[in-house]
């Protein structure tokens, strides 16, 4: 009996010590007394006080919420027998390209969806975005900020500046974004970019204007670009620039990128350009530009030596003339150096470019020019600049 009595004791004993080591082990703080609880009894915090109605200091919220049920998605489909290239893509893939921020192309005589974004500017359901964002689309499909989905048809589009106009039918549409003036944009200010980048839904990046007026970046015809570092990705290409009024500036175009991804250097066009293009497209259904018909190029210090000029001139040199166009019945001649238009000094080609482009055609243009020592005026009846060719 009492061997009985001592092993049963010697158990218990050999337990509660098993129980103690472990629980000293694993919860010292109950050998300790602490309380199996809480380490400390009772905590003090302090909670700050917010109004109901109250922003955080220097939020752009009040921008966002105005803007944003503005900006919609845009989804395309079409079937390409061959993928296209744009200005820029035969360069080395190692090296910095312009990037035209929408869906990845899908292989040969396969259907290709694309992904992009757009801005209703107007209770008529009329759209902003890109040209190369419904490019060749056999249908064109836009996802509201309310969850809506509608089809959409072109009413037109501009390729040498990007873009294009929609037009949707919908009931109760999202009110339109509030276009700002680009007089107001400065270099430093915070701009917000808003898209649907990588289909993830409607996301907005900030960053600041880095640059204005930005030209010979190689990707459109036309070019007047604002230069931000907002983050801009696939998926916001024809989405809204917006300042901190919510107001829109820019159209989201293209990057510069060795990677396909934001660098911090995104190009959007002006919104005041997009205006006058759209404009242009709902009035006669495309873009009119003067146009004289010559083949101008930039004209080099070296090339300007050769020439004779003097030392200081600025301008291009016609190196050739369309037989029976414009410029040729004006009497303009191979060899001519062009240094204004209308009085305005002429730099390069981009700059002529714009200027016969914006007298429009039928009306007269006033040009300077260097033949051999000689200056002389010329006056000149712009035609109409031909469409584009189609990209191979």
């Amino acid at each position: 009996m009492f061997n009985r009595l001592w092993l049963l004791f010697a158990q218990t004993v050999t337990i509660l010590f098993a129980v103690w080591f472990i629980a000293a082990t694993l919860k010292p703080n109950w050998i300790s007394g602490q309380g199996v609880g809480s380490i400390v009894d009772s905590v003090t915090l302090k909670e700050g006080t917010y109004e109901s109605n109250s922003l955080n200091p220097g939020s752009y919220h009040d921008a966002v919420k105005r803007s944003m049920p503005a900006v919609v998605n845009i989804f395309t489909s079409k079937v390409s027998a061959k993928p296209k290239t744009r200005k820029g893509n035969k360069q080395n893939p190692a090296d910095p390209l312009f990037k035209f921020f929408f869906g990845d192309q899908a292989p040969d005589e396969e259907p290709i969806s694309s992904l992009g974004s757009g801005v209703l500017v107007s209770p008529e359901g009329i759209i902003l975005t890109n040209h190369h964002v419904i490019n060749d689309a056999d249908e064109i499909d836009i996802a509201l900020a309310d969850g809506r989905k509608v089809k959409a048809k072109v009413v037109g589009s501009d390729p040498e500046t990007d873009i294009a106009v929609l037009k949707i039918e919908a009931k109760q549409l999202p009110t339109p974004i509030t276009l700002g003036k680009i007089e107001s944009v400065r270099v430093g200010d915070v701009v917000l970019a808003i898209g649907n980048p990588f289909g993830v839904g409607q996301t907005v990046t900030s960053g600041i204007v880095s640059a204005m007026g930005r030209d010979h970046v190689g990707i459109n015809t036309f070019e007047n670009f604002i230069q931000t570092d907002a983050a801009i990705n696939p998926g916001n290409s024809g989405g809204a620039l917006i300042d901190t009024r919510g107001n829109l500036i820019g159209i989201n175009t293209a990057i510069f990128s060795n990677n396909g991804g934001s660098m911090g250097i995104g190009f959007a066009i002006p919104v005041n350009l997009a205006k006058q293009v759209m404009e242009s497209i709902l009035k006669n259904g495309s873009v009119t530009r003067g146009w004289i018909g010559v083949e101008p190029q930039n004209l080099s210090k070296e090339l300007s030596e050769s020439l004779g000029l003097p030392g200081n001139t600025e301008g291009v040199l016609i190196s050739g003339v369309l037989e029976g166009g414009p410029a040729a019945r004006g009497g303009v001649k191979p060899g001519d150096v062009l240094t204004t238009v209308n009085g305005n000094k002429t730099k390069d080609v981009k700059q002529l470019l714009n200027q016969i482009a914006q007298i429009g055609p039928g009306n007269e243009a006033s040009l300077r020019i260097f033949r051999k020592d000689k200056e002389l005026e010329l006056k000149i009846q712009t035609g109409k600049r031909p469409k584009p060719k189609a990209l191979n």
